[in-house]
This record gives structure tokens, C-alpha cells and sequence, in this order.
């Protein structure tokens, strides 16, 4: 990753909307996702990271879930985050970016005190997660018309 790019939690208004701004160019625009399923209640909760370049630009973004949102996404285990939502803008795949948001995220996930953190994967995302030490489980599942798996790494 280039070191002129950060992530940090979006704390403000400004960095929220950043962060819905990526994801709606790369879930909406790009993917097909309708834009009523891609914001949820979770949003008013999440812990949300935004990945910016040495200019402030915003690169890509990712969400984590704890507590009973995580619960309900991850099988019942509240000591485990749900990441979810990581959306890295085409321009700046390739970069680290999408690797650097997971770890925040994971960081993010230790200072609440849980163990794991679990995700759903679009499926061809497989092989990047796994080099992040995530291990799939279960069958494939749709989610937003495109194929999923549930991957866990314990902290």
C-alpha cells in the first residue's frame, strides 16, 4: 500500500458520508445492488473505517458490527465482529487498500475485547480473504443476487 494512504474510524458527519458515498459508487453504480438493501439500521451503530489518500481523497471503506448486530450476522456469537460492507473504489484496487481495511477493522474489533471477526464474501473475493487468514465455513449463499461464503478469523 502506498504510504501516502490512511484509514481511520470515521468519527464526523463528513466521514460517514464518505464512507456511503464509496459504497454506493461501488455496491449501486457498479455491482447492481439496489440502494434500498445497501444502507441498513446497522449503519446508525456500525463502527465505520474510511480509507483516504495523502490528499483526503476517500479510496474505500468497510463497516464492523458488534454486539447483537454481529450476533445475527455470525451465528449467535456475540465475542465475534461482523465485517462487512468493504468497498475499495476501482480506481484504487490493487493498491493495499482493501488489505489495510481489514486489518483496521480487526483492530477496531480487538479494542471492543472480541475474538474473531467473521464476514460474508462475494465468492471471487474468496482468495483475498484467505490470504488475510480467514477460513470459509458453510455452503455458498445469495446475498444481493451474487454468490456468498461466511469466512472467521479469531483474533
Amino acid at each position: 500500500m502506498s504510504p501516502a494512504v490512511t484509514v481511520r474510524v470515521a468519527g464526523d458527519p463528513a466521514d460517514r458520508e464518505a464512507c456511503f458515498a464509496v459504497r454506493k459508487e461501488v455496491f449501486v453504480a457498479e455491482q447492481g445492488v439496489p440502494e434500498d438493501i445497501e444502507y441498513d439500521a446497522h449503519d446508525a451503530d456500525a463502527v465505520h473505517l474510511l480509507a483516504v489518500a495523502g490528499d483526503g481523497t476517500p479510496l474505500g471503506t468497510a463497516r464492523l458490527l458488534h454486539g447483537a448486530a454481529a450476533a445475527a450476522k455470525n451465528g449467535g456469537d456475540p465475542a465475534v465482529g461482523s465485517l462487512g460492507r468493504l468497498a475499495v473504489l476501482k480506481r484504487a484496487r490493487g493498491l493495499g487498500v482493501g488489505a489495510a481495511l481489514v486489518r483496521a477493522v480487526e483492530e477496531a474489533a480487538r479494542e471492543r475485547g472480541l475474538t474473531g471477526v467473521d464476514l460474508h464474501a462475494q465468492t471471487h473475493a474468496l482468495g483475498f480473504y484467505e490470504r488475510l487468514g480467514y477460513e470459509a465455513y458453510g455452503p455458498e449463499f445469495p446475498d444481493a443476487g451474487m454468490p456468498h461464503r461466511a469466512m472467521r478469523r479469531a483474533l
